[in-house]
């Protein structure tokens, strides 16, 4: 059911995994899957073209409700409101202005490592942000979070699963991370996006699902873009489970709500009709683990991901830093994120992007292993 396109192909790409790289380089960075859309998303993506339907979107389609609604109680375990979903065009758009609603020039705080576009995107907006390192573990530091919420913190984003380790907080952690968020009336905004890719061996808890607490004070924010490889179509959800909290939505400006009609239609079809699809896709992300694990140069170490298909790598036994990335890029051609994006400190970290067929990954981890040995 999955497909990979042949390399020639994925380079005539033009998304920013595989653009503006020089001749002959594999692309590994970006969140973006290399497999075919699923065969129902392609096809009604098709048929809307066909009937040049491509105006404006309008507010949450009763099919949005319901799609969404299904697919989050049969893959996620999670019983939500229809009425308390509100359309943003993207998760990061989404966060921003929600942050500018519940803390206007305050203090935004989330785990690092962290998605580069927290570290680049929430200063400009006119926030403080408070980084909260993970343990050497990768658990989420509920020491520091303390300080940093009697401190003034005032919004805690929180990637579930995390992004760029892959780890799955389990229920307890989240638990405690809602009681000190409750005790300090901070605000958590649960960034799911890579929560329909948590792979065998782990479970998710929908932050929503955690307790009163965490349902009083707290938002997600989701999307098919991840799961599905939709990003260029502009389209999340935010899903609420208090009043408290649909009041904070309400009040979100008109520019938050411009999606694109394209992304609604596919993201539909995807939460209605993708399992099959995402079955496929699972299965395959949890054998590249495996070959991962297997081929991993030696001198690299990782703790392989218990959700989204990222590899955060660890190059510290090879004596790589401050640019790792720059070195597999010059010496093996392949592309992977820049360790110290996602954190100050990861100058000896690089992540890589295992959303793609087995023979193209073996290539990718030869490449990694050749250039080390010239």
């Amino acid at each position: 059911m999955l497909t990979v396109p042949s390399l020639d192909v994925l380079r005539q790409r033009r998304s920013e995994k595989w653009s503006g790289h020089p001749p002959g380089v594999i692309g590994a960075t970006v969140a973006e899957l290399d497999f075919e859309l699923a065969p129902p998303i392609a096809a009604v993506l098709h048929d809307t073209i066909a009937r040049s339907d491509l105006g404006y979107a309008h507010e949450v389609t009763p099919r949005m409700r319901e799609a969404f609604t299904g697919f989050a109680d049969r893959r996620l375990g999670w019983r939500v409101d229809p009425d308390q979903l509100t359309l943003v065009p993207e998760v990061l758009i989404g966060l921003i202005e929600l942050c500018r609603v519940l803390a206007p020039g305050g203090k935004v705080g989330f785990a690092t490592a962290g998605y580069p576009p927290f570290l680049q995107q929430l200063p400009p907006a006119g926030f403080t942000i408070r980084q909260i390192p993970l343990r050497v573990d990768g658990s989420f530091d509920l020491g520091r979070l303390a300080v940093e919420l009697r401190d003034g913190l005032r919004v805690l984003i929180l990637a579930s699963p995390h992004n760029p380790t892959g780890r799955v907080l389990p229920r307890a952690e989240l638990e405690q991370i809602a009681e000190l968020c409750a005790q300090y009336d901070a605000w958590v905004l649960a960034d799911e996006i890579h929560a329909p890719l948590v792979l065998p061996g782990a479970e998710f808890v929908p932050w929503l699902e955690v307790s009163d607490a965490a349902r009083e004070r707290g938002i997600t924010l989701t999307s098919a873009s991840k799961a599905f490889n939709l990003a260029g179509l502009k389209c999340a959800v935010t899903v609420t489970a208090s009043d408290r909290a649909q009041d904070v939505v309400r009040r979100l400006p008109f520019a938050a709500e411009q999606v694109g009609l394209l992304g609604v239609i596919a993201a539909e079809t995807a939460f209605a009709e993708g399992d099959p699809w995402l079955d496929a896709l699972l299965v395959q992300l949890d054998a590249n683990r495996t070959l991962i694990g297997e081929r991993l140069p030696d001198g690299i170490s990782w703790s392989p991901p218990q959700a989204t298909y990222l590899g955060w790598l660890d190059c510290a036994g090879l004596d790589l830093a401050p640019d790792p990335a720059g070195f597999f890029l010059r010496e093996g051609k392949v592309a992977l994120g820049t360790g110290s994006d996602y954190d100050p400190a990861g100058r000896e970290r690089v992540r890589l992007n295992f959303g793609t067929g087995p023979e193209l990954l073996g290539e990718i981890l030869d490449r990694m292993t050749s250039s080390l040995v010239r």
